[in-house]
């Protein structure tokens, strides 16, 4: 790498786990110019999980301020927080920010996702959204006063957050306008087991019913039902964190998510996106994904700084690396560990591993006699070597998937 090259500026934006990440891993690949770690938030560097558990329940170390451990200054890496950027003009590469423009050289766009509001209820007192530690912050006196909670929407977030409001003792109804739970997650068919879920721990749920207003204390549905509200908590979705890139020129997808390529560049020279605010094209699954989840934001930053790196050598035309990992998460609520690894779509095969009227049970996905994505409650060995599989894409016999007592990982032909 030339002096010149050592002199480059890589600027990030955002300071979650993807930004921070692609920092730590320019460093721990070899990167010798400096980098920037610009967040909008006043905050040390945090991990979110924890925000809809240990926080929400001022459990743990983690309660107060689930805070990485990184050593920024050791490693070289200029943080700057409480600076919100505004603007991207890639052709003069400069960042526009609320303190002045920021020049870079190579730049990460890392600004993930934001929860999307509840129409008409911005501004009402009591509506809660659930993204920030001051947001978390915000919710636990709520917890902790034990009143009635009304929770939008029923997906991972909103099943997270109704179990950190039963375990504090609150009346929690949770109202979700499709007619099961995790729509768009999961099929009908896995999704609606879980409905026993919320009603084993006190909660209850209300499918098949649009909000048609809130106002201070109470939520009233379309169906005419007015339910009381000491606080209501919107997790009806997220959307990536792109608004500041209007005017940019940036190519933008469907759902105005930064379209990254294979190796995570995006459509202006020198600027990379990586975490939820992108998508990617995968191989693996022929199309291109957009991953709302932790483990993207982990992943990715090792593809990021090692193709950044490789743009120092040797002219550049060092081997680029490629992006295309096996989607995970993990979620827990309701007193169960639930994980997913893989990526399903419409017109796949699915298998049952057990019962889901039991404690522990799993799901399977197939596409041409290959194991393509995995839901597993409770039996995190079979998330384990099935998440092996779908990456091995080996050939699968559907008879052994289907029998639970049969290690998931004997199923490989």
């Amino acid at each position: 790498m030339s002096d010149s090259q050592k002199q480059q500026r890589v600027v990030i934006v955002g300071a979650g786990m993807a930004g921070v990440q692609t920092a730590v891993q320019l460093r721990e690949q070899g990167w010798p110019g400096s980098v920037r770690l610009i967040g909008a938030e006043p905050h040390a560097p945090y991990d979110r999980p924890p925000l809809s558990k240990a926080v929400l329940l001022g459990k743990g170390e983690a309660a107060e301020h689930p805070v990485f451990d990184i050593d920024f200054a050791a490693l070289g890496i200029e943080l700057e927080l409480g600076r919100t950027v505004t603007g991207l003009r890639p052709g003069e590469h400069l960042l526009d920010t609320e303190a002045g423009p920021v020049r870079y050289d190579r730049l990460v766009i890392a600004t993930g996702a934001e929860p999307v509001a509840l129409p008409g209820s911005e501004g009402v007192p009591g509506v809660h959204l659930l993204r920030t530690l001051d947001d978390a912050a915000r919710l636990r006196p709520v917890l902790a006063a034990g009143g009635d909670v009304v929770v939008v929407g029923a997906g991972w977030i909103g099943a997270e957050f109704a179990t950190a409001a039963r375990e504090r003792g609150c009346r929690v109804t949770v109202v979700e306008a499709a007619p099961r739970p995790l729509p768009g997650a999961l099929p009908a068919e896995v999704s609606e087991p879980m409905r026993a879920w919320y009603e084993e721990a006190g909660a209850e749920l209300r499918t098949g019913v649009a909000v048609a207003s809130v106002e201070q204390g109470a939520v009233v549905l379309a169906d005419g039902t007015r339910l009381p509200a000491d606080a209501v908590v919107v997790g009806i979705g997220a959307r990536p964190a792109t608004g500041w890139l209007d005017g940019s020129g940036l190519e933008l997808g469907a759902h105005r998510e930064v379209l990254a390529d294979a190796g995570l560049r995006t459509s202006a020279e020198d600027v990379y996106a990586v975490g939820d605010c992108a998508s990617f094209p995968s191989a693996r699954y022929g199309e291109r994904l957009l991953i709302h989840h932790w483990d993207n934001a982990l992943q990715g930053p090792r593809t990021v700084a090692a193709n950044l790196v490789a743009e120092g050598h040797a002219g550049g035309v060092a081997e680029r690396v490629a992006y295309d990992p096996v989607p995970y998460f993990w979620s827990e609520q309701f007193g169960r560990f639930v994980q997913y690894a893989g990526h399903h779509r419409d017109g796949d095969v699915l298998v049952w591993r057990g019962d889901p009227a039991t404690a522990a049970w799993s799901v399977c996905w197939l596409r041409e006699e290959r194991l393509v994505a995995l839901l597993a409650v409770g039996r995190p060995r079979d998330l384990a070597q099935g998440r092996k599989l779908v990456q091995s894409a080996a050939p699968v016999d559907e008879a052994l998937v289907a029998d639970p007592s049969v290690a998931l990982k004997k199923a490989a032909r």
